[in-house]
C-alpha cells in the first residue's frame, strides 16, 4: 500500500490560501485550470483523462474552490451544471496519474461538502466560503466550518491457516468481493471500531490488530484506515440483511476464482485492493 504513503503531489498551499488577494492571483495565473465535478463524478475528455478547463470567467468564491498547486500550476474545482454529463470517478480512477487522482478525490469531496454546508449549524444563518473554499464562515455568528471527513476502518482478517476472509453485500454487482469495512462511531478508538464492526458484520472475535495505512475515499467524504487482524474462529456469521456472503480463501483458491471470473476485486487504486494484493504476494502477513 504505497500509493498514499508518500507526500502529496498536490500542494495545498495552506499558508497562502487564507489571503484572498493571493487566491485571486492564483485564479488569474495563466496556467490555472478548473476541474468540473458532480456527485462522485468528474468531467473527462475523449481519452478518459480528467478534462481541465482554462480559467475564463470572473472568480466567485462561492463557486470556485482552490485545490492547490500541482507542479506550480493552480488547480480549482467547481460544481458542473446539473444537466452536464460527467464520468463516474470510480470507473476511471485506476487509469488516472497520481496527481490527477489526488486532485479529483479532493475536488469531489470538497464540492460535495460545500453543497451541503450553506447554513450555520449553530444559528441557521447563511455561510460564505473563505480560505479559497477550504472553509466556510457564518455571516451571523462568525462560526467557521471545515470540510468533514468520516473515518472508517477497513480490515483484512486472517484465520490460523492464513486464509483471507472476503465478503459481499447483496447490493454489489454479482461476483464483487472485498475485505470488510465500517464507520467509526462517536467515542470509539479505531481499534474498538475494528472489534465492533467485524463482530457485527461477520461475528468474529479478533486479535493482533495492526494498522496498515490510510486512504481518502470521497464517496462521499471518508478516510479509510486499513488494519490487519486475526481470528481463531474459522466460521464467519454474516450479518443478516447486510452481508450476503463471507468466504475464506487460500491464495490458490482466490487466484483460481479470479481466473474463472467468479470473483471480482475492488479497483486497483482502492486501499481494499492493495490489501488483498499484499496478501496475495505474501507481504501482508509480515505486517502483523
Amino acid at each position: 500500500m504505497t500509493d498514499w504513503l508518500n507526500s502529496s503531489d498536490l500542494d495545498r498551499v495552506a499558508e497562502l490560501r487564507t489571503d484572498p488577494a493571493w487566491v485571486l492571483a492564483a485564479w488569474a495565473h495563466p496556467d490555472a485550470v478548473l476541474l468540473r465535478v458532480g456527485d462522485a463524478s468528474v468531467e473527462t475528455g475523449p481519452d478518459g483523462s480528467l478534462l481541465t478547463r482554462s480559467v475564463e470567467v470572473e472568480f466567485d468564491p462561492e463557486l470556485h474552490y482552490l485545490l492547490g498547486r500541482i507542479d506550480g500550476r493552480p488547480w480549482f474545482a467547481t460544481r458542473a451544471p446539473a444537466d452536464e454529463r460527467l464520468t463516474v470517478l470510480r470507473s476511471i480512477m485506476d487509469d488516472l496519474p497520481t496527481a490527477a487522482l489526488q486532485a479529483a478525490f479532493t475536488a469531489v469531496g470538497l464540492a460535495a461538502w460545500h453543497a451541503g454546508s450553506g447554513f450555520c449549524p449553530r444559528c441557521g444563518a447563511p455561510t460564505r466560503a473563505v480560505n479559497g473554499g477550504q472553509a466556510r464562515r457564518c455571516t451571523n455568528c462568525g462560526t467557521e466550518l471545515y470540510p468533514r471527513t468520516d473515518p472508517a476502518v477497513i480490515v483484512a482478517i486472517l484465520d490460523p491457516e492464513g486464509r483471507l476472509l472476503l465478503g459481499r453485500p447483496a447490493v454489489w454487482a454479482p461476483g464483487r468481493y472485498s475485505v470488510f469495512a465500517g464507520f467509526v462511531e462517536m467515542g470509539e478508538s479505531l481499534e474498538q471500531t475494528v472489534h465492533r464492526e467485524m463482530a457485527e458484520e461477520v461475528g468474529l472475535d479478533l486479535t493482533g490488530i495492526t494498522y496498515l495505512g490510510s486512504q481518502p475515499w470521497p464517496f462521499p467524504r471518508s478516510l479509510m484506515l486499513g488494519f490487519l487482524a486475526r481470528t481463531v474462529h474459522a466460521e464467519p456469521v454474516p450479518a443478516e440483511g447486510e452481508i450476503e456472503a463471507a468466504r475464506w480463501f487460500t491464495h490458490e483458491q482466490l487466484v483460481a476464482a479470479l481466473a474463472a471470473g467468479e470473483v471480482i476485486l475492488p479497483p486497483y487504486t482502492s486501499i481494499a485492493r492493495r490489501m488483498i494484493e499484499s496478501w496475495l504476494d505474501g507481504s501482508l502477513e509480515s505486517a502483523g
